[in-house]
């Protein structure tokens, strides 16, 4: 039997696909943010460099600071706030409606 693979992309097939055939372009990674800004983690597959682990992959959050190129982000996972560390190319931009 062959072992089953338990790295940070196992399982990941449908996931991390790239959908539509697009290369990266300089802006997707040029992209700066605010402190405080909303931003959603959305994985660019082709991009290995500074992806976030698949489980935060559609997660909303706030940046909490920057860290080299790399933004924080804080999110909320059930009772408890964590802190993902993802660079510009995996993270966009988020309008939050409050009322």
């Amino acid at each position: 039997m062959v072992r089953k693979a338990k790295g940070p992309r196992a399982g990941t097939r449908r996931l991390l696909r790239k959908k539509e055939k697009r290369k990266l372009t300089v802006n997707d990674v040029m992209k700066s943010f605010n402190i405080g800004d909303y931003v959603a983690i959305k994985i660019n597959p082709p991009v290995h460099k500074g992806m976030p682990h698949s489980r935060f992959h559609g997660r909303t959050g706030r940046v909490v600071e920057k860290r080299g190129m790399s933004y924080v982000v804080e999110i909320r996972d059930g009772g408890k706030i964590k802190k993902v560390i993802a660079r510009p190319e995996h993270i966009r931009p988020v309008q939050v409606v409050r009322s």
